[in-house]
């Protein structure tokens, strides 16, 4: 009988797709990478999913995060990519939180629940707290590395953290996470050399800030406004996405060309 997976199917199997239909993502940033990898998730057969983001969408969104629109701005990116999924495949089960993930609340959420977890965030304590949790639970993880002043979405690699060169970012979770024991890191990069913006303040978020009413986290906040492209994060999060379909049906593809 025909379904709304069939021609995904078609390549992967129905044993597969009873793995990703029963497996549950937990996705820590829904923004310019995280929300493509929820939208190509959902539509590979992914069934269960947390959201982790305690941002609202803003004006400045619309350049690069796929659940961004006039409609949307203003309302948490959660509960839009909430809805988005439903949207998709009405027997989604999501689960919404609305907060900042840091080490002190990392004791909310159940990582021994998650089959995978996609670390698609911005700072490195929390970056670095995830990797630390799920080696503690044992489940896979996939973080993604800086997209913001990048050009070129060819550029992006998957590759262990210890074997990646040019990213600022990555360079310095390797020297982090090689003080706290961590062995390896599947990660998705750019070996593009970032761009500076330019230093015009009537289009920065530095001195114009517009985040949304009740935003707990501002653009005033940050060290650096990053600039974006609405092809280049979209492009990593793609392959996150692809990274983690792969991994979750492996085992069971295996058995099955055997």
């Amino acid at each position: 009988m025909l379904h709304q997976f069939s021609r995904t199917e078609l390549l992967l199997g129905k044993a597969a797709m009873d793995k990703l239909e029963t497996s549950r993502v937990a996705v820590f940033g829904i923004g310019g990478v995280g929300g493509y990898v929820c939208e190509a998730l959902v539509r590979s057969g992914v069934r269960f999913f947390d959201l982790i983001d305690d941002d609202k969408v803003c004006l400045t969104n619309l350049n690069r995060q796929i659940i961004a629109t006039h409609k949307t701005i203003g309302m948490y990116k959660a509960d839009v990519m909430k809805e988005r999924i439903l949207d998709i495949n009405p027997k989604a089960d999501v689960r919404v939180h609305k907060c900042f993930f840091l080490p002190e609340n990392a004791e909310e959420f159940p990582f021994e629940e998650y089959d995978y977890i996609v670390d698609a965030i911005d700072t490195v304590t929390g970056k670095i707290e995830l990797v630390m949790r799920a080696t503690e639970k044992n489940v896979p993880i996939i973080s993604s590395m800086g997209a913001g002043n990048k050009l070129d979405g060819s550029m992006f690699r998957v590759a262990d953290i210890y074997k990646t060169k040019v990213c600022p970012l990555a360079k310095v979770m390797r020297r982090e996470l090689k003080k706290r024991g961590i062995k390896k890191l599947k990660v998705v990069y750019s070996e593009e050399m970032p761009t500076r913006p330019v230093d015009d303040m009537a289009i920065s978020c530095r001195t114009n800030c517009i985040c949304p009413p009740g935003a707990k986290h501002k653009c005033t906040e940050r060290r650096d406004i990053p600039g974006s492209l609405a092809f280049v994060p979209s492009v990593a999060g793609l392959i996150v996405a692809g990274e983690v379909v792969k991994d979750l049906v492996q085992d069971v593809r295996r058995v099955e060309t055997e």
